[in-house]
C-alpha cells in the first residue's frame, strides 16, 4: 500500500502530495490520528485529506485508515522466498506456494475497494447495455485475458480477448462511450498496450487497467473518471523466472470482477442459463460418467 502511495505522488495535486508524504513518513501515526490533526500536520484543509484518500482509490478517510492499519499492523508481510538451484522438490513446493499465498494476502490487505467497485459497476453497465467488453493482454497477460473472456462468456456477457498487437489497435479504434477496455499487463510497459489505452481513452470508453503501481500504464489509467487502476504489486523477478505469482494475482482480480458482475446482473437471469450450459456440457462427457451414464458417443 505504501509503495502504491509513493508511486501515485507525481499524479496528485500539490496539497494532496503533502498528505501522501505524511502517510509515508508516519503510517502508524496517520492511521490513528483524527482528521483535524492530520490536516494540521500536512498544512492542508480537512477536505483535502479526504480527497487524497479518494484520489488513491479508497472510499474515504475511514476506509483508507482501516486498510493502512491492516498493512502496517496485521503481520502478513510479503516474504519472497526465492528458489535456487540447490532446492529439493519439497523446498520448491513450499516456496512456490508460500509466495503465491503471501501475494494474495498482500493484495487483500492493500486492494482499493472503491476502484474495484467502480470497475464492477462499469462492466455490469456495459453488460446490461450489450456494449463491448474487450480484454487486452500480450504474452503471459494474454492468457489471463482469454481466461477473463471465458468467465464473462459463461455469464452470457459478450466479451472478447485480443492478444495480437495489430488486432488490438483495430479493436480499440472501434470502441465507443459505454464500452469497456480491460488492459492486463504485469510490467505495465508494453508499447502495444499503452497504445491501446490511449486509443480507448480518445474513443470515450472506460479503461480498466490491471498492472503494477508506478508503471507507465498505471499512470495512463490515472487520467480521468473513465479510467480505473486496479494495482497488482508483487516482488516477482520476471527476468529470472516465468511470471507465475503475477498471473495468479491477475486471475484472482478477474475472478473478483466476474463475481461482482454476476451479483449485479442477478441470479434470476444467470441461474437458468448456467444450469442449461451445464446440462448441455454433460452430454459431451464420455460414456460411463456418473452424470450422464446413458449418453453415447
Amino acid at each position: 500500500m505504501l509503495d502504491r502511495i509513493r508511486a501515485s505522488i507525481p499524479a496528485l495535486p500539490p496539497a494532496e502530495q503533502r498528505v501522501a508524504r505524511l502517510v509515508l513518513a508516519d503510517p502508524r501515526g496517520f492511521a490513528g490520528q483524527p482528521v483535524g490533526e492530520l490536516a494540521e500536520r500536512s498544512h492542508v484543509s480537512k477536505p483535502t485529506v479526504v480527497r487524497f484518500c479518494r484520489s488513491v482509490g479508497y472510499a474515504g478517510l475511514a476506509d483508507f485508515k482501516r486498510k493502512l492499519a491492516g498493512s502496517v499492523n496485521e503481520g502478513v508481510p510479503f516474504v519472497h522466498r526465492a528458489v535456487d538451484e540447490a532446492d529439493k522438490a519439497g523446498d520448491i513446493l513450499v516456496k512456490v506456494i508460500d509466495n503465491a499465498v503471501a501475494a494474495l494476502l498482500r493484495y487483500r490487505n492493500a486492494a482499493a475497494a472503491q476502484a474495484v467497485e467502480r470497475a464492477i459497476a462499469a462492466l455490469a453497465d456495459a453488460a446490461r447495455g450489450s456494449r463491448r467488453i474487450e480484454f487486452y493482454g500480450v504474452g503471459n497477460s494474454g492468457i489471463v485475458a482469454h481466461d477473463a473472456q471465458h468467465k464473462f462468456f459463461r455469464l452470457g456477457v459478450w466479451a472478447t480477448a485480443v492478444s495480437d498487437g495489430h488486432i488490438q489497435v483495430m479493436s480499440a479504434t472501434m470502441l465507443a462511450h459505454g464500452d469497456c477496455a480491460v488492459i492486463i499487463s504485469n510490467s505495465g510497459r508494453s508499447r502495444d498496450l499503452l497504445d491501446v489505452a490511449e486509443i480507448a481513452r480518445r474513443k470515450g470508453a472506460t479503461v480498466i487497467v490491471i498492472t503494477a503501481s508506478g508503471s507507465p500504464l498505471a499512470h495512463e489509467a490515472q487520467g480521468g473518471s473513465q479510467h480505473i487502476l486496479l494495482a497488482a504489486d508483487h516482488p516477482e523477478d520476471a527476468d529470472r523466472y516465468s511470471p507465475m505469482v503475477s498471473r495468479l494475482l491477475h486471475l484472482t482480480i478477474v475472478d473478483i470482477l466476474t463475481t461482482g458482475v454476476a451479483l449485479r446482473l442477478g441470479s434470476a437471469t444467470l441461474r437458468p442459463m448456467l444450469q442449461e450450459i451445464k446440462k448441455n456440457l454433460r452430454a459431451k462427457r464420455y460414456v460411463g460418467s456418473s452424470d450422464n451414464s446413458s449418453s453415447t458417443s
